[in-house]
């Protein structure tokens, strides 16, 4: 198998299984309607395994752009296979996606909550503040590098590894996805959008692509930002890129902390407004 169509296949499952599984629980009339957010994330973690024990002996299983660039960032993958990588990430999320709207054929009508029907193929946040949800997935994506690098430096029982990553995932999802949904992988999110807006989906509403920038840049900059990062405190090799982003991030905490500290002082001037 060629590594783009072992790249594709692998996005195309990972997309099955996780799209498939927010599908059974928030659209109408599915069986597995209101399991909940747990039963998300463990889909998902088993999604990312399944889809490394697919093609991992192919490719390493990269499924996502920010592995693909953060790995490339620190030497462990040849930057002239990014693009021939990231496509076919790309085209695997959106016929993944396609298959899911194929599996619930019956239940898309059934369903009133166009919110919903968008959470099948991409994320948002649970509360909507621009530099705070980009640092929430820039957060995300650092912990999923940072762990697949701590993975790797371990030895496992063969064909352990994918599980161990698929349980990294059901960890990164209970502890800090509430807050956006948890994308940590550009293709994930912009593949299954890109599919929302042109199946047909009845009554569906907007594919919200004012909002869609932040799970491509956010993964992004966290997934490189956490191999830099690796390399440099763990392995004690600082890197041009390391300060950069070092610096980068440091804006977007600033940035993220001031929005929400004004917001919060603009509130409480209403109500001292309203009590005198």
């Amino acid at each position: 198998m060629s590594e783009f169509v072992a790249e594709l296949i692998g996005t195309m499952i990972l997309i099955i299984f996780g799209g498939g599984v927010v599908g059974g629980v928030v659209l109408k009339n599915s069986k597995a309607e209101g399991a909940g957010w747990v039963v998300i994330t463990i889909g998902w973690g088993l999604a990312v395994a399944m889809a490394i024990y697919a093609v991992g002996s192919f490719t390493g299983a990269h499924i996502n752009p920010a592995v693909t660039l953060g790995l490339a960032s620190i030497g462990d993958f040849p930057w002239n296979k990014v693009p021939l990588y990231i496509s076919a990430q790309m085209i695997g999320a959106f016929i993944g996606a396609c298959i899911v709207f194929l599996n619930y054929l019956p239940h898309w009508d059934k369903t009133d909550d166009q919110g919903a029907k968008l959470a099948v193929y991409s994320t948002d946040p649970a509360v909507r503040s621009p530099f705070s949800n980009l640092l929430s997935e820039m957060i995300g994506t650092f912990v999923l590098l940072m762990g697949i690098l701590f993975i790797g430096a371990n030895e496992f029982t063969e064909g352990l590894n994918p599980l161990i990553v698929g349980l990294l995932i059901v960890a990164i999802g209970m502890s800090l996805g509430g807050a956006t949904g948890y994308a940590i992988n550009p293709a994930r999110d912009l593949g299954p959008r890109i599919a929302h807006a042109i199946l047909p989906i009845p009554r569906k509403g907007g594919s919200d692509w004012g909002y869609a920038w932040i799970p491509v840049v956010g993964p992004i900059l966290g997934g490189v930002y956490g191999s830099v990062f690796y390399q440099a405190i763990f392995v004690q090799e600082y890197s041009t890129a390391f300060w950069v982003l070092t610096l980068i991030v440091a804006v977007i905490i600033v940035g993220a902390a001031t929005s929400e500290l004004k917001k919060g002082s603009t509130v409480s001037d209403k109500v001292e407004q309203k009590i005198s």
